[in-house]
């Protein structure tokens, strides 16, 4: 199968790219590298044994879309483009809405006019809002989002549906990520965000190389097990093959949802504990205000996943601490 992979030179499309080549798949990559850098095509080369067709370019631009459709025969679309940064949505709520909707309207748009109706999106548990239940099912309400990043994700969740709607003969995945971390056993490719992080692992890695002085624990006075914010976190390894189990379980009568996670919530201190035993490493750390659009608590329930895709999650902790911190020694 040939899959344009959209943003797939950023942190989860990079290793998607990966699975996507160990499964047998062809791949044709387009980055504008907003978030990404343009040497991780070589990494990932490097790693698959092969040349890989890359377009660097904004999927806003319908025209530069319309030719990688023309000059290639693409059989599906892995859908990653887009802006990620909560407090940044926050901030900025009108770069994020016409961003990512802009991006997937243009590409479904394209799509359309060449008959490629086989797509899987990178949506999120922000979806959700603040939890009713725990753990979070499909079924789940959505919509009350707490942050615009959520929200765009929300929209483009009822689009996808809308479209489905108006014509039955579109194939499309909606994939909830929890909260991918780790890197590739290679440390090839990993997660090396511009800056301060937004994200909990590579605040920890820049303290533990000495980049940053010290990490800031947003929040301690949440109502979990230590005051400390829970999440599901995924290795990102495990998550990018989730993408190639949805793009073989291609008998849909529907929009298919599927929740990516472990099925178990860990602390911020936990993690920080358990990479600190991992690595042998102390992190020098403090707690400082919760974050605005940020929720206590929120884990998976992958039941379906596994059902229906096969999904299962071969990564422990452990391995998402080491595997995340030799990407970061192996390219400090």
């Amino acid at each position: 199968m040939k899959v344009l992979v959209t943003g797939g030179l950023g942190y989860i499309g990079s290793h998607t790219v990966v699975e996507l080549y160990n499964n047998g798949d062809e791949v044709i990559i387009i980055d504008n590298l907003s978030n990404s850098k343009e040497e991780v095509l070589d990494k990932l080369e490097t790693i698959v044994g092969k040349k890989i067709k890359f377009y660097k370019g904004d999927l806003c631009d319908k025209e530069l879309v319309r030719n990688i459709f023309k000059e290639n025969k693409i059989d599906s679309v892995i859908h990653f483009a887009g802006f990620k940064c909560v407090p940044e949505s926050v901030q900025l709520p009108l770069k994020y809405y016409r961003n990512n909707l802009d991006t997937t309207i243009t590409l479904l748009e394209v799509m359309d006019e060449f008959n490629v109706r086989k797509i899987v999106f990178s949506s999120s548990a922000t979806v959700y809002g603040t939890p009713e239940i725990l753990p979070l099912t499909e079924n789940c309400v959505v919509g009350g989002t707490t942050n615009p990043y959520g929200t765009t994700k929300y929209f483009i969740e009822r689009i996808m549906e809308d479209l489905y709607i108006s014509n039955n003969n579109w194939d499309i995945t909606l994939l909830r990520y929890f909260n991918p971390v780790g890197a590739h056993k290679s440390g090839l490719i990993g997660e090396n965000p511009n800056g301060i992080p937004n994200n909990l692992m590579p605040y920890v890695f820049k303290v533990a190389s000495g980049e940053l002085e010290c990490l800031n624990i947003t929040g301690n006075d949440y109502d979990t097990v230590d005051g400390t914010g829970v999440r599901d976190y995924i290795h990102v390894v495990d998550l990018a093959y989730g993408h190639v189990l949805a793009l073989k379980n291609n008998k849909h009568d529907e929009v298919k949802i599927y929740n990516l996670g472990t099925g178990k919530g860990t602390s911020v201190l936990e993690i920080v504990n358990m990479f600190e035993k991992v690595n042998n490493i102390t992190i020098n750390k403090r707690f400082a205000p919760r974050r605005i659009g940020d929720i206590a608590t929120c884990y998976a329930d992958t039941k379906k996943a596994k059902e229906e895709l096969g999904f299962e999650t071969k990564y422990t902790l452990e391995d998402m601490c080491r595997d995340g911190y030799n990407y970061v020694l192996k390219n400090k």
